[in-house]
């Protein structure tokens, strides 16, 4: 049996955008979207950890190839991808990357299905600050942040974006206030992180909940998994969406 077997592989069109999506499970929803450089087996068996756990999950597919393990090669033409695509922003200061709506409207769609309280949006490395951008969208109410590295933190400056227009931001930010918590995981020593917990704790307050770990590794639920970090995601997620 492949890893995706069980999965129900589909579409999901908005705006005019269409990516590839693989649905499983009953209950509540989330978007699980995977980091660089793309729907790797330890992606997908984070997937299958929060399915078993009772909720039903998409896993959209924005670059590379479902399945494949991870390489350095692999990884830098993800990571092309990423640069020069315009459905993302990995390089700009404050500014919504495109496919944020697209997810959000996935989130909605799911949402639509199977009811509930809302739906989680659990986001990986380059994509880890989308979650947050999701936001915008009512229906997400379990936005979990895994790393966040986008943009590209290569000044001050982008170390501490968070990938969010004026406009999302100030949106963002009334939505946690009024009482939407927001779960972070890094490592301390993750450079690719920059300084945005800071940021976020700054301006989120007591509903940024960090959960950090020593060392300078990098992929909290996956390559470099922290069971920790997982149980982490499954409590915030029972706690929102149940």
């Amino acid at each position: 049996m492949t890893a995706l077997e069980r999965w129900v592989h589909g579409t999901f069109t908005h705006d005019g955008i269409t990516h590839e999506t693989w649905r499983q499970g009953t209950g509540p929803g989330v978007v699980v979207i995977h980091e660089i450089p793309g729907m790797t087996p330890e992606v997908i068996a984070f997937g299958q950890e929060i399915v078993d756990h009772g909720f039903t999950v998409v896993m959209p597919q924005l670059f590379g190839e479902p399945g494949r393990p991870m390489s350095a090669g692999y990884t830098v033409k993800s990571l092309v991808r990423g640069c020069v695509s315009k459905e993302f922003t990995a390089l700009a200061l404050r500014r919504t990357a495109p496919v944020t709506r697209w997810l959000a409207a996935l989130a909605s769609d799911l949402h639509g299905s199977v009811g509930g309280p809302g739906v989680g949006a659990v986001g990986m490395c380059f994509t880890g600050g989308f979650a947050l951008a999701m936001m915008v969208d009512d229906a997400v109410v379990a936005p979990v942040l895994a790393q966040p590295s986008a943009p590209f933190p290569f000044t001050p400056a982008r170390s501490r974006d968070l990938g969010l227009s004026p406009a999302d931001h100030e949106t963002v930010v009334a939505r946690v206030n009024a009482g939407c918590p927001v779960l972070g995981l890094r490592f301390e020593g993750d450079p690719a992180v920059g300084r945005r917990f800071q940021v976020l704790h700054d301006e989120l307050g007591e509903n940024f909940r960090a959960v950090e770990f020593p060392g300078r590794k990098h992929s909290t639920l996956t390559l470099h998994r922290q069971e920790r970090g997982v149980r982490a995601v499954l409590d915030f997620l029972d706690e929102r969406l149940r």
